[in-house]
């Protein structure tokens, strides 16, 4: 008898093994963690500072480019027009060009694009929220290393 499995009066544990783990992350289709995975070019997509700052600005609705530009302060419209790309190609961002004089073009997130802004604003509201505990690390960090 295998005296690590639960008996009838024992509950067992709710982690699982490491090995169960490991199993279920490979049934995966993809994982992100795998050099050639191309997850991870849509993960450097959205979650670099243009793409997050992107989906993020979306969030609220749709954007005309110079709208956006002005949104996302700082990104130049090379970068922006780069991105906007990226993310419509992965299929988070849909780019609707109107037949008018002169052209429109409006931007605004897929579905999928929500999901994935609505989880990025989370992460963006958790760090502006914590920015003086931040401040105060890098203050401890610096003074620490000489004002590096």
């Amino acid at each position: 008898m295998d005296s690590t499995a639960p008996t009838d009066g024992q509950q067992a544990s709710a982690e699982k093994p490491a090995t169960e783990r490991a199993d279920c992350v490979e049934e995966l289709a993809f994982d992100v963690f795998a050099k050639a995975c191309p997850s991870r070019a849509t993960l450097a997509h959205a979650t670099g500072r243009w793409g997050s700052l992107t989906l993020g600005a979306l969030y609220d609705g749709t954007l005309r480019f110079n709208e956006l530009r002005r949104r996302v302060d700082g990104v130049s419209e090379k970068m922006l027009s780069q991105t906007l790309h990226a993310l419509e190609r992965d299929g988070l961002v849909h780019r609707e060009a109107q037949l008018t004089n002169p052209p429109r073009v409006d931007y605004e997130l897929t579905p999928l694009g929500s999901e994935v802004a609505e989880r990025l604003l989370q992460l963006i509201h958790l760090v502006e929220g914590r920015m003086d505990e931040v401040l105060r690390a890098r203050e401890r960090y610096d003074a620490a290393r000489g004002g590096r």
